[in-house]
């Protein structure tokens, strides 16, 4: 078994729409595409923990109509830019603002105001490099233009954030490489990094001129509470819960978040982190220490004893395992009544080790899913991931009963 980069997000970033954000832990395109070819009849799909959309793309590409639900307000707003239909208005409007930015050299953009109150913000950008985002995200915010035409000029903003940090992402503990060469107050080194912007602006406003297909409706909502209403009978449901590994999807986010002002303080990070999850971020971890189960039970033989073994290491980490399996059944129990009659569902999961203890994930939900009324379940290693030996990615698949 391989890595097989190609069923991860590396081989999103080579596919229009859907490298427009690099998000670490989400799936690839392809296993989407694999995963439709099976179910040729389906014709209404959910995925309830979306991330950046992919799910939703691929399907209205297809012309399948799918829903995709969030708690994060920002992957809300990149979903809903990645997924829409552009008018050629639309289009015309982001060129047009482009060009007017090119034209004025940036619409005299200044070192003068003021940039988010991220933690150690030194440590992501050069200050110069800081206040040359924060002068480029006014700009954008200023200019006279359709909603849609300013997201696509925000999603460029959005790949500039990361490409000009000195963050890396390539461990669940976040690095800083060494700082990219300094944007000094020249008119030369103005021009370059406006440059760079306008060329990645470009690219996306072309990827959006093309038409996509399906309808894609996206909603902010909490996945253990899935709003219920007659009108939903999904035939497919198609995700990847965050995996119990505790990088939480936060980590990752801040930066697009603090610069687009879904973030204003680190507070603010934990709190929506302790409503999602697996999430693990400032003060959730501290709220995972109290947390209690309070009787509630996970469908899987042997649970509490992954849980005793766990906390002979660390009671905090045992928490966080068994408070993530209680929100996955929980939400298990609010997906069965938005299902047509025998539904196929595919979850992509992946299993973890704390300390000696391997958390085997994928029998887990399995079980969780049987116990939930599902038949023919079945689990698929799709590949090893680049982390410890033991560590693989995993497709578990069931069907919905006769309701």
């Amino acid at each position: 078994m391989t890595t097989r980069e190609d069923l991860t997000y590396k081989y999103n970033m080579k596919e229009n729409r859907h490298g427009w954000l690099r998000l670490t832990p989400a799936y690839s395109v392809k296993m989407v595409h694999q995963i439709l070819d099976k179910n040729l009849q389906a014709h209404s799909v959910l995925d309830p923990f979306s991330g950046t959309g992919t799910t939703g793309l691929v399907c209205s590409e297809r012309g399948i109509a799918c829903d995709l639900l969030d708690i994060n307000p920002f992957l809300i707003w990149f979903a809903k830019a990645k997924t829409a239909n552009y008018s050629q208005n639309e289009i015309d409007g982001a060129r047009q603002a482009l060009h007017l930015i090119q034209q004025r050299h940036g619409m005299s953009l200044k070192f003068e105001t003021q940039v988010p109150r991220i933690q150690n913000i030194d440590r992501w950008w050069h200050p110069s490099v800081q206040y040359f985002l924060a002068s480029l995200y006014q700009v954008l915010h200023n200019l006279t233009l359709p909603t849609a035409s300013r997201d696509l000029l925000l999603v460029a903003f959005c790949q500039k954030i990361i490409a000009w940090s000195s963050a890396a992402f390539n461990h669940q503990s976040m690095s800083f490489k060494v700082a990219r060469g300094a944007v000094s107050n020249t008119t030369l080194d103005h021009a370059r990094y406006l440059q760079e912007y306008i060329d990645a602006a470009k690219t996306v406003i072309t990827s959006a001129a093309q038409p996509v297909h399906g309808l894609v409706t996206i909603k902010e909502a909490d996945s253990r509470h899935i709003p219920y209403t007659e009108a939903y009978r999904y035939d497919c449901v198609i995700t990847s819960p965050p995996y119990p590994n505790r990088m939480s999807y936060i980590r990752e986010l801040r930066p697009y978040m603090y610069w687009l002002g879904y973030l204003q303080e680190a507070r603010e990070a934990g709190e929506l982190d302790w409503q999602a999850i697996g999430g693990t971020w400032g003060i959730a971890t501290s709220r995972v220490a109290k947390w209690e189960p309070n009787g509630r039970t996970v469908p899987y033989e042997g649970f509490l004893t992954i849980i005793d073994a766990i906390a002979t290491k660390s009671s905090v980490l045992a928490k966080y395992v068994h408070k993530y399996f209680l929100d996955i059944t929980l939400h298990v129990e609010s997906l069965v009544p938005m299902l047509a009659p025998n539904a196929k569902i595919y979850y992509i999961v992946g299993n973890s080790k704390f300390y000696d203890t391997l958390l085997p994930v994928e029998k887990i939900f399995a079980d969780i899913f049987r116990s939930a009324g599902f038949k023919s379940v079945e689990v698929e290693v799709v590949r090893k991931r680049n982390s410890k030996k033991e560590l693989f990615e995993y497709v578990v698949s069931a069907s919905s009963s006769l309701h």
